[in-house]
């Protein structure tokens, strides 16, 4: 069996978690990210791609 190579994406946290409601805390610890401008690097799945938008004002993707 050929593995497929799967797209990687860098997700960065831009804004801070102060105000924020605790399912959207939980998503981003979620992804693995604590600290303000900390970058992590995830698979792209639709799984972390629906992740990402439902915190999309916190975070954003670098290329």
């Amino acid at each position: 069996m050929a593995k497929t190579k799967e797209a990687k994406i860098k997700i960065k946290l831009v804004r801070s978690l102060i105000g924020c409601s605790e399912a959207q805390r939980k998503v981003v610890q979620s992804l693995g990210l604590k600290k303000l401008n900390q970058v992590v690097e995830h698979n792209e799945s639709a799984v972390i791609m629906g992740m990402v938008k439902k915190v999309s004002h916190l975070v954003e993707i670098c290329e």
